[in-house]
Parts: C-alpha cells; structure tokens; sequence
C-alpha cells in the first residue's frame, strides 16, 4: 500500500518539474533614443545582442504561460538570483490541479503542494531536499523529481537559443506590456544550440547545455522561437514552440525585471519536513 504521504509530494513535485524550464534574460524598459535605434539593427545582430546581455544578469522577475509536454497548461510568476543562488516560483497547472510553491535557497529545495500535503505532514506545509546531502543515482533521480534540475539552473541561456538559428527574421515592432520591442523570429534545432554555444565561454556553454538537456528529456528536438527584443538591446518576451513525446510544448515567457533587488528565504522550519528523515523513516 503506497503511503498519503507519498502521494501527496508526488502531486506537489509533478507541478514543481514543471517549475521551471524556466528560460529568463528580460529587462524591462528603454530611452526613446534607444528604442529607434534598434529596428536598424540585422535580425542575427540583435539576436545575438540581446543573447550576449543575458550574461550580466544577476537577478530577473517573469511570468510564463502556456502549454508543455505532458502536463498540460501552465501558468507561473518567479524570481531568482544568481548570488546568492535563490529561487522562487508560484505555479499553477491543469495536472497539478492548484498551486504549488518552490524554493530553492542555496542547496536546499523546497516544495508546497499545498493544503493536501500539509495535511498529510501532520499539519506541515513544506517539504525540504537537501541537495548537498545527496549521493548515489536513487538519490539523484529524488532530486530531479521534485524539480531540482530546473530550480537549480539559471533560465537566462533560453534567449540565446535563437543564435543558433540559420532563418532569423524580423517580424515588425510591437508593444509588450508598455516597451516599445522589435519581434524577431526563426527555426532551430537543439543540434544549433549545441553547435552556437561551442563559440561561448566555458560557464555560459555549460548553462545552456543543461538547458537544453531539459527539452531532451521532454523529447522536443527542433523549436519555433519568437523574441522580443527592447531597445536597449535585451529580450523582453519569447516564445518557443515545438512538439515533445507527450504533447506540444508552446511556452511564452515576459520579463518583468532585471538586475533589481530580489529576496528569498527558507520556510520556518516549524512548518517544513525534511524528506531525507520522513524517507529514513518509512524505510524504517
């Protein structure tokens, strides 16, 4: 008989996986000056422009909506920061039938399925992964299953997937939430990424490999990728498109912030539960 709270974090950690493809490099604003310069620029340039900026971000805010592989629709709002390392994500999807929450400060991950799950953990809210602690392949495949392979990267290398695409076109200007952007767009393959990436630097290659490791796993091999682009040079929205095993995968991703101040803290510890003990004792 599998126990509730097995259940329970199964259901919290599917909304959690979802967590975060998450894919990020925004900004949010431009001088007029800037913005009229833009248009003028090549696709591939300004592709590769807003590309190059996402490796000073050292914090950003966005929203997502759509539609992935498997698990049906999907809406999200988060933040992160790179030091120190921190993230924070609200999501709600058609599987995971309400709002899960994830977390992750440090090496410590931090999942909440919501009132079902507190009651299951006698009344505790949220369950914790400490990554650092973990060893061996069973301990490895627990991490990712509560979604510590998307928390634990930085989204920003999602904008650079477009400069591994031979057809960059402009599409024309257009207002995304009061920024005045250039919409470009194109085709490419995870074979581009991969070959694009091979000119970067050592770290930035390594994060967009893991990124594209995420749309391996969901079995996606070529995208349609639309991106918006502000006048300072920086993507302010894109959207991928494509199909994985399990269903389509159409994700749109705003920005909402840059390089702006952004806090995240671990749950009280009267309200967390610490997987590695409540595995020790169910074994037990």
């Amino acid at each position: 008989m599998r126990s509730p709270v097995r259940r329970s974090t199964r259901r919290g950690v599917t909304g959690a996986g979802l967590a975060a493809l998450l894919l990020a490099g925004g900004a949010v604003g431009c001088s007029k000056t800037a913005a009229d310069r833009s248009p003028d620029m090549a696709p591939a340039a300004a592709v590769a422009a807003a590309a190059k900026k996402t490796q000073d971000i050292t914090s950003l805010r966005y929203r997502m909506a759509g539609e992935m592989p498997g698990e049906g629709t999907v809406e999200a709002e988060a933040a992160m920061t790179t030091e120190p390392q921190a993230m924070s994500m609200k999501m709600t999807s058609s599987t995971s039938g309400g709002t899960v929450q994830l977390r992750l400060v440090g090496k410590a991950l931090y999942l909440n399925g919501g009132p079902g799950t507190a009651k299951e953990l006698g009344g505790k809210s949220w369950v914790k992964l400490d990554m650092s602690a973990l060893g061996g392949a069973g301990a490895d495949l627990t991490a990712n299953a509560m979604g510590a392979a998307e928390a634990d990267k930085n989204p920003a290398a999602e904008t650079a997937f477009l400069t591994g695409a031979k057809d960059v076109k402009k599409v024309g200007t257009e207002t995304v939430d009061g920024v005045r952007t250039t919409h470009y767009a194109g085709k490419v393959t995870l074979a581009d990424v991969r070959a694009a990436a091979k000119s970067e630097g050592k770290a930035t290659a390594e994060q967009r490999e893991r990124s594209v490791g995420q749309y391996e796993k969901m079995g996606v091999d070529a995208i349609t990728m639309d991106m918006w682009v502000d006048g300072d040079h920086r993507a302010k929205r894109f959207r991928m498109r494509g199909e994985g095993d399990k269903g389509p995968l159409d994700l749109t991703v705003t920005f909402l912030g840059l390089n702006r101040p952004v806090t995240v803290t671990a749950p009280p510890a009267k309200d967390t539960t610490d997987l590695a003990e409540l595995m020790k004792s169910a074994q037990g």
